[in-house]
Order: structure tokens, then sequence, then C-alpha cells
């Protein structure tokens, strides 16, 4: 249970639904119970994420049609070297974020740095926001669209993509 939330996390960001991501959780959960005679090691996490993870892409491969994902690209996804920010063009998109964080309401400028930024989950900024931790999931989703708006007003789509 200690993991529960990186579970989640990593469940929720494959697949990218929530009522999805907590079924192959879930599921994942029944098969590392299945295979815990069979675990050897002292550190339970990897190869509880390891479970997840493969729960997640079989879920994806029996449900095409959900799916949101676009297979991986070397052409095309990659970077080339020369067409990397340079240090000037990173510092003036850091700036633009930063402005654009700040144009965002406190609640939503909180999860956006607790989650993002600090690596806090779902559940310990429940607690620390004294909240539901479904607000803290819908408030988070809601903060990222608006963090998206505010970049589309500076318009920088580079920028956007990598949210």
């Amino acid at each position: 249970m200690p993991h529960l939330d990186a579970a989640y996390n990593l469940a929720r960001w494959i697949v990218g639904r929530d009522q999805d991501a907590q079924d192959i959780v879930q599921e994942a959960y029944l098969r590392a119970l299945k295979g815990l005679a069979g675990f050897r090691g002292s550190n339970a996490r990897p190869w509880l994420m390891t479970i997840v993870r493969n729960t997640a892409y079989t879920w994806l491969k029996k449900h095409p049609h959900l799916s949101d994902t676009i297979p991986f690209d070397e052409a095309i996804h990659v970077v080339p070297i020369e067409d990397q920010l340079s240090e000037s063009s990173h510092e003036e998109r850091k700036r633009l974020l930063h402005e654009a964080l700040n144009r965002l309401p406190v609640e939503f400028r909180d999860v956006l740095v607790l989650h993002a930024i600090e690596g806090w989950s779902y559940k310990r900024m429940a607690s620390a926001l004294n909240v539901p931790v479904g607000t803290i999931m819908s408030r988070l989703n809601r903060a990222r669209r608006r963090l998206l708006n505010e970049l589309a007003a500076t318009r920088d789509p580079e920028m956007q993509n990598e949210l």
C-alpha cells in the first residue's frame, strides 16, 4: 500500500484516464499479490511499478479504441542536437512559464507546484491542503488546462507541447 499513489500516477500517465488507471492499479495489485511468493529483493517499489506498467500496456492492447497514446518513433520524437534551445531561449521560456504560473489562482498554482515540481502525491497534497484526494485530482487537471491557456496567450507553442 505505500506505493499506491505512485502506482496510480504511473497508470494514469500511461492510459490517460482516472477510472481506467484505478482499474489497472487494482488489477496490478492482484497480480502482485499472486506473484508475491516469487518476489526476491528488498525493494518492492520497482517490482510493483513494473507490474503496473505491464498491466497498463496490456490494458491498452485490449482497448485500442480508447487509447490516446502515440507510439514512440525516434525519427519524429527526438530533437536533433542543432535544434535544441539556446541558453537565452531557455531563459525566456522559463520566464514565460513563471509569468503564466503567477497569473493562475493560488489554489491552482499550489497543486501544480507541489505535484510537478516538488513531486508530492495526491494523498500528501490532500492532507496538507485539507481537501479530499478527488478535489486535488480535479484541481490539478483544471490547473494544467488553465496553464495551457495562459501559455497560449504568450503564443509559445513549444512550451505548450511540453505540458
